[in-house]
């Protein structure tokens, strides 16, 4: 059978956790630094601390390091990467190339999504190079990864959910030119889910005040059967600055549709141990979301991106009837109930927030009246009962166990089995007393072993072997219990750890001997790596630059001439659409490059 990965972010501990208790086969969080999420770091100490809970359920704990890297920080980085082995991270997540050079522990390296894991070329030589796993670009369809998958071994992970950025990852400098804050280095300011105008050649505006290059957050829920025969092995939730709300609702949602999927097609299971049953029922339009979109999953679509807001819109819930002096009535099939947060866009096209104060059926009485128009459709973006509900609930992934009591010649033995056939024992030697009535006995064993209290595991089945029952008091029995259960979850740790094999780094020839800016390279070791598969001249990477002019900020799948009619492929012949168009904001004019071959839109700095 083959396992197919859920894999969720985790911000912190407490995320980490909550991911896991919900459904996820792994979990990939920040490490103390270099992770592409600055805002997401975590103390070694809680790293291990996730760990250790994440092996009881065989679920696995990937570390990001996937920033670039200076060469003063490479010393520190080489430590922390042998802290993180010891303390049992079961893979490094990098990006850049340098750590390659690295004298490294026998630790697996996945190659992240900022390595630009686009083209066939590029991730067959990152799989020639020794990286277990390449995460692919959020851009390809599934038609492109069939392709990938035929032509290489390698594992394959892939986003499902969450935030997109609107550049190819790896190649986004646009927030680095504008203030300094790098993407590639955990600090990205998202200049993307700014305010633009569109401007042509000769000054007309096409569009004002607009956020031209926010894009809706990815959704392919209704794609998993497709994506499981793929051959993608790890199906992965972005957010790793989300709280623990998110992750319970998120992760339980696609929890439930993996799980559907290995139903029917028993040739796939999951990846790690134990079932959740959370006393909610998920709904991805009920957390923060900007509306979805399956982005390039099936091909080109329109409306990717929601020029009017970047924020988080929620779920659409009605419509707006008739405004009141204090009151509006809707049109809706849902419950609306004190403490909501609706939002609606206005004449202007403007996202206005509300929050509900009073609710008299059809009535709903807001905080505010200002703006609300008749005909608005509305939406829920803080379900206020739902949100009480997340956060209350502590649902337990619990492992299937089976027990066995037997007893012979005084010795009264329980063993444990789990659903992965890991089994432990425990045995009580004394001089018992026989029991009045064994059929009772039996009983009363029954009931009281049955119960797992805050274990991790479910007690599935419970059988005794013995033709006469010894009189075992009720605290007895939970200390064996206890015991048995505690040395089960040592055993499964154990059987869990993997015999661990240096990577073999290679060095394959590079399809060119010149690699410019958006190779990334900003240390001597990253040069080195890529001196030795036979690159001949280096550029300085954008963040060791001074002059941005001319140069590429951002190159995108998304293409304004598309999403306003203009696209030479498909929409018109007029010689309009090959006049020059330009991004303006506040302080700058961005020139826009359309690379209609590649399908593909970038951003110049002028």
């Amino acid at each position: 059978m083959k396992q197919v990965e859920l894999l969720a972010p985790a911000k912190n501990l407490e995320t980490g956790m909550a991911a896991i208790n919900y459904g996820a086969d792994a979990i990939y969080i920040g490490a103390p630094k270099f992770g592409a999420r600055s805002a997401a770091s975590n103390t070694l100490e809680d790293i291990g601390e996730l760990i250790k809970y994440a092996h009881k359920y065989w679920a696995k704990v990937f570390i990001t390091m996937n920033t670039i890297l200076y060469d003063n920080e490479l010393k520190e980085a080489e430590e922390l990467i042998h802290q993180l082995y010891k303390l049992g991270a079961d893979a490094l997540i990098v990006q850049d190339m340098g750590i390659l050079e690295m004298n490294l522990p026998p630790i697996e390296l996945h190659a992240s999504t900022q390595t630009h894991n686009y083209d066939l070329e590029r991730i067959k030589f990152l799989e020639q190079v020794g990286f277990k796993r390449i995460i692919l670009a959020r851009e390809l369809s599934l038609d492109q990864i069939k392709e990938i998958r035929k032509n290489t071994s390698v594992e394959l992970e892939y986003f499902i959910h969450g935030a997109l950025c609107v550049s190819l990852s790896g190649q986004c400098y646009f927030s680095h030119a504008i203030g300094g804050r790098s993407a590639n280095r955990g600090e990205c300011s998202q200049a993307c889910r700014m305010k633009y105008d569109l401007v042509d050649g000769e000054g007309k505006v096409i569009a004002k005040d607009k956020h031209l290059l926010s894009l809706k957050d990815l959704n392919l829920s209704g794609h998993m059967k497709e994506l499981v025969e793929s051959g993608i092995c790890s199906l992965k939730i972005e957010g790793r600055l989300k709280d623990s709300s998110y992750l319970k609702n998120v992760t339980s949602y696609y929890r439930k549709e993996l799980d559907d999927v290995f139903e029917k097609k028993k040739e796939f299971r999951k990846a790690s141990s134990g079932t959740v049953k959370p006393n909610f029922e998920p709904d991805l339009e009920k957390t923060f979301n900007r509306g979805f979109t399956n982005y390039f999953f099936s091909g080109r679509i329109p409306e990717i991106a929601n020029f009017h807001t970047p924020k988080s819109l929620g779920k659409e819930i009605g419509k707006i009837v008739a405004v009141r002096n204090d009151h509006f009535i809707i049109d809706t099939k849902f419950e609306i109930h004190n403490g909501d947060g609706l939002c609606f866009f206005n004449r202007n096209k403007l996202l206005k927030g509300i929050q509900v104060n009073g609710v008299k059926g059809k009535l709903i009485f807001p905080n505010e009246m200002n703006m609300l128009v008749a005909g608005a459709v509305l939406y829920r973006n803080n379900d206020h009962e739902f949100a009480k509900t997340l956060k209350k609930d502590n649902s337990t992934r619990r492992i299937s166990t089976e027990l066995l009591l037997e007893f012979k010649e005084n010795i009264l033995t329980l063993i444990a089995t789990d659903e992965d056939g890991i089994s432990a024992s425990v045995q009580l030697k004394e001089e018992f007393e026989l029991a009045r009535n064994t059929e009772m006995a039996i009983t009363n064993f029954k009931t009281q072993l049955s119960k797992s209290g805050d274990s991790i595991y479910s007690i599935h089945t419970i059988e005794t072997n013995f033709t006469e029952a010894p009189f075992v008091q009720a605290k007895v029995l939970n200390e064996l219990r206890r015991k048995v259960l505690d040395s089960l979850t040592e055993n499964r740790v154990a059987a869990f750890q993997q015999p661990k094999t240096q990577a073999l780094i290679s060095h394959p020839k590079y399809h060119t001997k010149n690699l410019n800016y958006m190779g990334n390279v900003v240390n001597c070791k990253a040069e080195d790596f890529y001196h030795k598969c036979g690159v001949e001249k280096i550029e300085k990477g954008f963040e060791l630059q001074s002059d941005y002019k001319g140069k590429t900020l951002m190159t995108t799948k998304h293409c304004l001439r598309h999403e306003f009619g203009m696209c030479n492929k498909e929409f018109s012949t007029d010689k309009k659409a090959n006049q020059p168009l330009y991004l303006v904001d506040n302080k700058n004019r961005y020139k826009l490059e359309f690379h209609c071959q590649r399908c593909e839109m970038k951003i110049i700095f002028e």
